[in-house]
């Protein structure tokens, strides 16, 4: 059967805050900071933007773009390591917002910056078994970085919805998944900011995993680098995803389009999947899609997209990822360290 990706959508709050102003703050030297990261400014989320309203919103535009009945959507998972909630899902809220229910599946889904991807996974195995028709896979966050930390130029705010069943605008060829114990980067119950083990985020963490399952990938499907029109890897930074893709053999071409997080920072689970609504905008039928995600912890998933003529069909039938990325209005460190909570009273 073909499964893939029936539908898409992209949210990203309209706030920037720019490297120059958190530089400023900290007596630091943003040219160094941009040579570095790779990255200008990063989204901020409004007072009244969390993780739920971005999956609100991108899950519409994704409804929008298949243009599928939303009773006939069974299966609602939502990756996100900043659910608004300790203990309540945010599903289930979404979920009524998008007149899904009430005879749906509903699970929030963490695994760091992968868990958007892991519902993809999820609701490809329940179509692709008969169970359901239609599953929505959404990965969101409000990401967190500690004042004065490197976290704090990248952790921003942004999703992406995707809508999982037969008839797809690209079809899902192969997935697959690398995971091992790695401890790079965590936060505990009630910690406001996250850690991270700094010699632990490179080779052991990030490339490891990642150049893992996309030579796992190649492997078994027998496709070369030079076969893909465009390849999208997690984005902690603007340097990262480049070098393992040159690492790979990949051409700096193939993953410039799905860059987004020079201009909108990193969106944790929203990262990697941002970056393929922003390819799926611009994609050409027949085009080959290689998607490799990444989540501290540590583990990778790994897909193989070929687009199909449906795209050109639905793709003008929601805002493109560029729209929003382009909307912004920027704003200062003090209004940033409000509307993200770093003021304790």
């Amino acid at each position: 059967m073909d499964i893939g990706i029936v539908g898409y959508g992209a949210y990203v709050p309209h706030y920037r805050i720019a490297v120059e102003e958190i530089a400023r703050v900290w007596g630091e030297d943003p040219a160094q900071i941009k040579e570095g990261l790779g990255v200008l400014e990063k989204s901020v989320p409004d007072k009244d933007e969390d993780t739920i309203t971005i999956a609100v919103e991108a899950g519409k535009n994704a409804l929008l773009r298949a243009g599928v009945d939303p009773k006939l959507v069974m299966a609602l998972y939502i990756g996100s390591e900043s659910h608004p909630y300790a203990v309540k899902p945010s599903g289930t809220v979404v979920g009524e917002a998008l007149g899904l229910g009430p005879h749906l599946m509903v699970a929030d889904l963490e695994f760091a910056c992968k868990a958007g991807t892991a519902a993809i996974q999820c609701c490809y195995g329940l179509v692709k078994g008969g169970v359901i028709p239609y599953g929505m896979a959404i990965g969101a966050d409000t990401s967190q970085g500690r004042p004065g930390d490197a976290l704090e130029y990248t952790a921003s705010a942004g999703g992406a919805a995707f809508l999982i069943g037969k008839d797809p605008l690209a079809l899902l060829e192969h997935t697959l998944s690398y995971t091992t114990d790695t401890s790079d980067f965590w936060r505990r119950e009630g910690a406001d900011y996250p850690s991270h083990g700094a010699r632990f985020t490179g080779k052991p963490a990030y490339f490891s995993h990642v150049t893992s399952a996309t030579q796992l990938l190649l492997e078994r499907t027998g496709y070369k680098p030079g076969d893909f029109a465009h390849a999208v890897f997690h984005m902690p930074n603007g340097k990262f995803p480049v070098n393992a893709a040159l690492g790979m053999g990949f051409a700096r071409q193939q993953i410039e389009q799905g860059l987004v997080v020079r201009r909108i920072g990193n969106t944790y689970s929203g990262s990697s999947l941002l970056g393929l609504t922003n390819v799926l905008d611009i994609a050409l039928p027949g085009d080959r899609i290689l998607l490799t995600s990444y989540g501290s912890g540590a583990g990778a998933d790994a897909f193989v997209f070929q687009v199909t003529d449906h795209v050109l069909d639905r793709r003008d039938r929601a805002p493109l990822t560029e729209e929003y990325m382009a909307r912004k209005e920027y704003i200062d460190y003090g209004k940033y360290a409000r509307l993200r909570g770093k003021l304790k009273v």
